[in-house]
């Protein structure tokens, strides 16, 4: 579906610029050379029938040949987007990076950073793989929802953050329970802390928190323990994580009662620091 969305987009231009003829009512491109608008018709073709790999080859062919600006531009964006369609995205890349530097004025500099940011997006791996990907795929979109925030392409992309930025809490709650499993406890209390910290708006905070009063109340930690436990209370009194937490302390613990209209930003404040009290 994404790949069609995209391929949407693109059609749009290209139906609006058509293909060039070599007859006395084509305006643009004037004075085209007949053999550049043989092999930008072929691109087309090939496009058309599936053929990306050799529609990108006759579009980069046609690029160097058309001597309108325009097209010349067109010609190496739809080679880039063929580039992308077959999953060369490395490729698809550095063609998108040479258009922008090449044609900076283009009015679809937007289009193509999108694609570059798509293109990163796209080879994001499992949580329990590789997280450099998500890292990097991170970066760029929030880069390009800085640089072009009014566009529709930063709609998708709002969408597309949501899922890196869960996936991320995804690969540290992965990696703090292999830690818990082999009670590394220190190294997992890092791990929790960073959910807790970058990712709370992910569905990760819960356990995340959960398993940090776990371990502190394991390691002699009980303030830490109940700090957590607070927190998880304040913002997920109904939610089994809860549940488990509270079960975790003495039964003679009571969890503390917070009217959220007083103080709520004093509240998390305070627990968050004594959370992470032994960092400035």
């Amino acid at each position: 579906m994404r790949k069609k969305f995209i391929f949407f987009i693109l059609i749009i231009f290209i139906i609006s610029c058509g293909s060039p003829k070599v007859n006395e009512q084509v305006i643009n491109p004037p004075n085209s050379d007949e053999e550049a608008i043989k092999i930008y018709q072929e691109a087309l073709d090939g496009m058309n029938e599936g053929n990306f790999l050799y529609a990108s080859k006759k579009f980069s062919e046609a690029e160097g040949m058309l001597p309108d600006i325009d097209w010349a531009s067109k010609s190496a964006l739809m080679s880039s987007y063929c580039l992308y369609n077959i999953n060369f995205y490395d490729q698809a890349i550095l063609n998108l990076e040479r258009f922008i530097r090449i044609y900076p004025a283009s009015q679809y500099v937007s289009y193509a950073q999108y694609l570059i940011t798509i293109s990163y997006y796209e080879q994001i791996l499992d949580e329990d793989k590789d997280i450099q990907p998500l890292l990097i795929s991170k970066k760029k979109i929030e880069e390009y929802l800085k640089r072009f925030p009014n566009t529709d392409y930063a709609i998708d992309l709002k969408f597309k953050l949501d899922l890196v930025i869960n996936q991320l809490a995804a690969k540290e709650l992965l990696i703090a329970r292999y830690y818990i499993k082999n009670e590394k406890w220190i190294p997992a209390i890092n791990r929790l802390k960073i959910i807790v910290k970058k990712y709370d708006k992910t569905i990760f905070v819960e356990e995340a928190l959960h398993r940090l009063v776990e371990i502190n109340y394991k390691i002699g930690l009980k303030e830490e323990a109940e700090a957590a436990a607070i927190l998880l209370g304040y913002n997920y009194n109904s939610s089994e994580w809860y549940e488990k937490s509270y079960k975790i302390l003495n039964k003679d613990y009571k969890p503390m009662k917070i009217d959220k209209k007083k103080d709520d930003g004093l509240v998390k404040r305070t627990i968050k620091k004594i959370l992470f009290l032994d960092e400035k």
